[in-house]
């Protein structure tokens, strides 16, 4: 849709002929100027006024006393200035919105008409502001353009894999008489020792637990295959795990720094001995995984297996899709005007902490991002494309499940579903970002309609290549 340009007189609302103007400067800049008389805000000042003195404490004066004509004098510039330029913005953003004008940013005060203003003498007042329009873009897509869609690939290796993982993780911990597994647990008591013998005021640690799989040194670690509940073993944690200062410093409850003179031989007694067991592959674990009878057989949990890591990488695989489509839109946008100057404006005065350098530094970026909106916008209008509450909610449920599936909970109630993504949308800016996702999510399928996909099936490792060189 074609930006409106109010040089026609008949396009302003009656209400505002008097009071506001608009002048186009070009194609993509113009100047409103907001006309206030006394009586725009009279009424009103004399109320704010009355509502201060209410709230001021002055010597010599109960509170809420103080006469208004020493409240006027001490406070009517300031209040004064507060409310025209209230009443000036209200007018303004009424008019931008009656009018449709479309706008980006937010309007900034004028630097060449906006005449010198004395709120000690003046009571009417002009005042000017500068408004960047929307260029007129166009997009024009056709089958000549190509993107490319990727599909993960998920071979038996890896299903293979997710298959151990879970079995492991779902498995338990059995007593055992010998040690004979570099991931048994082995628990004991450690005595420094001398010469042999226990230290005098030395090193005593009781319930301290070995995993062997954790030593470094193969020598050490041998020490304690086949070791019997109630052997004594001697070895050397120094040694064992090659000066690391955080195990050992763990292991023996000391400092780190103390552990670069820590390296005495020591005496493990062993008091107990803990056997991981995997969980078998049966009805028992598909059910804790994916739920009740939701798979009955092993080829059916290998599937869902494998059916859950495509779902898994679908967001990411649409990511880099929305990520190779903005960048398509905004070569398609093109070189396009802007007013520089009056949206370097706004973004300076938009952001207290911010500062010229850092404008300049960011402005190209921040019109790419101008550009993907407008293209954005542009497709959205001409396609009729509409984001209700149900595709919000939607994409919250997907989302959460996601999340949930990323710690390996994969059956999730539909309720406690439901009440997470209720949670998401309350807090308003993730309602917004889902929005914006919604949005994309839309666009992406209508761009697949419009443009040629190539479809490429790749692994995670292949992806993972793809997107870092892209950066």
């Amino acid at each position: 849709m074609r930006p409106v340009f109010l040089n026609d007189e008949r396009l302003i609302n009656k209400q505002y002929r008097m009071n506001v103007s608009f002048k186009n400067n070009d194609a993509v800049s113009g100047i409103l100027k907001v006309e206030i008389e006394k009586n725009d805000y009279a009424e009103q000042l004399d109320k704010n006024l009355h509502k201060l003195r209410q709230k001021v404490n002055m010597p010599g004066f109960r509170k809420g006393k103080t006469p208004v004509n020493i409240i006027k004098k001490l406070y009517g510039k300031q209040v004064l200035a507060e409310e025209v330029n209230k009443l000036a913005l209200d007018k303004l953003f009424s008019y931008i919105r009656e009018n449709n004008i479309k706008i980006l940013g937010e309007p900034v005060p004028n630097e060449t008409e906006q005449k010198t203003i004395d709120f000690d003498v003046d009571e009417n007042f002009e005042l000017c502001f500068d408004i960047a329009l929307m260029p007129e873009i166009e997009v024009k897509l056709t089958k000549e353009d190509q993107l490319t869609s990727y599909r993960l690939k998920v071979d038996d290796e890896i299903v293979d894999k997710q298959v151990d993982s879970y079995c492991k993780n779902y498995g338990s911990y059995d007593k055992a008489d010998k040690v004979e597994e570099e991931e048994d647990l082995v628990k004991g008591t450690i005595v420094e020792l001398e010469d042999g013998s226990p230290k005098t005021a030395g090193i005593f640690v009781e319930d301290v637990v070995l995993m062997l799989s954790y030593m470094e040194d193969d020598m050490e670690q041998k020490k304690l295959i086949e070791a019997k509940l109630g052997d004594k073993i001697v070895f050397n944690p120094y040694k064992a795990y090659n000066g690391a200062k955080a195990k050992i410093a763990a292991l023996m409850k000391i400092d780190k720094d103390a552990v670069e003179d820590m390296k005495s031989d020591f005496s493990f007694e062993i008091k107990e001995i803990t056997r991981h067991k995997s969980a078998e592959l049966n009805q028992e674990l598909f059910d804790r995984i994916f739920g009740q009878d939701a798979v009955k057989s092993e080829a059916e949990f290998r599937d869902k297996i494998k059916e859950s890591f495509m779902e898994q990488f679908v967001p990411e695989s649409e990511g880099k899709f929305i990520k190779d489509m903005r960048d398509m839109l905004i070569r398609k946008v093109g070189d396009v005007a802007f007013a520089d100057d009056i949206l370097k404006r706004w973004l300076l005065v938009s952001n207290e902490k911010t500062t010229k350098e850092a404008v300049e530094n960011d402005y190209p970026k921040v019109i790419e991002d101008l550009k993907y909106h407008l293209a954005k916008k542009k497709l959205v209008e001409d396609n009729r494309i509409k984001v209700e509450y149900g595709d919000i909610e939607a994409l919250g449920r997907r989302i959460a499940k996601s999340q949930f599936a990323r710690y390996g909970i994969l059956s999730v109630p539909d309720d406690a579903l439901e009440n997470y993504t209720k949670d998401l949308l309350k807090k308003q800016e993730t309602a917004n970002n889902l929005t914006d996702r919604a949005i994309n999510e839309k666009l992406s399928v209508l761009m697949k309609d419009l443009i040629t996909i190539n479809e490429k099936e790749v692994t995670s490792e292949e992806f993972g290549k793809i997107v870092k060189e892209q950066k």
